[in-house]
């Protein structure tokens, strides 16, 4: 075997779980695409985030906090490891509401969650203007702001240094990642294991992982798995470097620790279509100026877009092939939040070769519902 496992597909998802084997002792391989392959890994917002996630499927909730449970120690090893600061900050995060309809709306679809959760206590609140500026010191609310809810444990970090720090320490815990080398197929070994075809290489391995993204409901058809995924757009924007003035992140907009302020992001069907529009950054600016319209002095010097990867209910994908056993799928669209589960419990399953009961709830298998007559 040229590997214990091949992990095809080195963004966020794929290097967290690559990561999490090779610090265990796992002989990794991790196989990449090309430079202009759809990255989402590349325009993720960089939130580490918990409150509000989980309606309909508690579960999921769960998985979240479980990852923000880990992140703190996950992100210090990961930081020593790779010399790299993740510019990690998790002294909560904000949902802002413009107007009374939309704070309601809020606190309907957060008590609706916390009714699911049986009896968990929930760590959020709702909280009004009066509290919501108390956090926000330097910065002047916009007229239509009447509160938000409020997330204890949320945070973020910075993305792309994320990424950079899980290759490294893949690197550094003895793991290999070949860049340029889209997969294109894969097939079982007489020895049990599997036999992973690019355009020039062939490697074998006893387990493979499925994270390319977009790419893996191609892949994944060929080891008896259907993995309904779709592309999403978002579209994020960059103002110049700032003095500080969001001391917490919100879906709409944070400062990072350069001072920057990013902006974002939409939620667009187009397919796969990756293209920037003036459309969406009117629709961005003009919602984030009527929370804090100070940054309306402020110059954008960036805007661009990416590709998530979208299930029909928006929760994650993993599961094992029955057909082909020691064949995993790893989909979701919060790489950032869950690095630190995929990189721990998920890839320590992965190398004992089974995934816990409690993923269960996350089989494709859910979306086989038979059609009414």
């Amino acid at each position: 075997m040229d590997a214990d496992i091949v992990i095809i597909g080195a963004g966020t998802v794929g290097s967290a779980i690559a990561y999490g084997l090779t610090r265990i002792g796992q002989n990794v391989l991790v196989l990449d695409g090309e430079d202009r392959d759809f990255r989402a890994a590349t325009a993720n917002f960089g939130l580490v985030w918990q409150h509000g996630k989980g309606d309909g499927m508690p579960g999921y909730h769960a998985w979240t906090s479980h990852s923000v449970d880990l992140w703190r120690d996950f992100c210090t090893e990961l930081e020593e490891l790779s010399s790299t600061d993740l510019q990690y900050e998790h002294d909560g995060g904000v949902a802002l509401c413009l107007g009374e309809t939309e704070f309601e709306q809020r606190r309907s679809a957060l008590l609706r969650l916390h009714n699911q959760l049986s009896g968990t206590k929930a760590d959020w609140e709702m909280i009004d203007r009066s509290q919501l500026q108390s956090l926000f010191p330097k910065v002047r609310l916009g007229d239509e702001v009447v509160g938000a809810s409020f997330g204890r444990r949320d945070g973020h970090a910075n993305p792309l240094r994320l990424l950079s720090a899980l290759h490294m320490g893949i690197v550094r815990n003895g793991g290999r990642i070949r860049g340029g080398s889209p997969v294109r197929s894969i097939r079982s070994d007489m020895r049990g294991g599997f036999v992973v075809q690019t355009a020039s290489e062939r490697f074998s391995a006893a387990r493979i992982v499925l994270a390319a993204g977009l790419g893996t409901k191609a892949l994944a058809s060929q080891v008896g798995l259907d993995i309904p995924v779709r592309p999403q757009r978002g579209q994020i924007l960059v103002t110049e470097r700032l003095q500080p003035l969001l001391p917490l992140p919100s879906f709409d907009a944070r400062q990072t620790r350069e001072g920057t302020v990013m902006m974002g992001s939409t939620t667009e069907e187009t397919g796969f279509d990756a293209s920037t529009t003036t459309s969406a950054a009117a629709a961005i600016t003009s919602r984030v100026l009527r929370q804090f319209p100070q940054l309306g002095d402020a110059k954008l010097v960036r805007h661009w877009s990416g590709l998530r990867i979208m299930t029909p209910d928006h929760y994650p994908i993993y599961s094992e092939s029955e057909t082909h056993p020691g064949a995993f799928v790893a989909q979701c669209h919060s790489g950032v939040t869950l690095a630190a589960v995929h990189a721990l419990p998920l890839a320590q399953a992965i190398a004992a070769g089974r995934l816990p009961a409690s993923l269960d709830i996350f089989h494709q298998r859910r979306f086989d519902v038979p059609q009414a007559a």
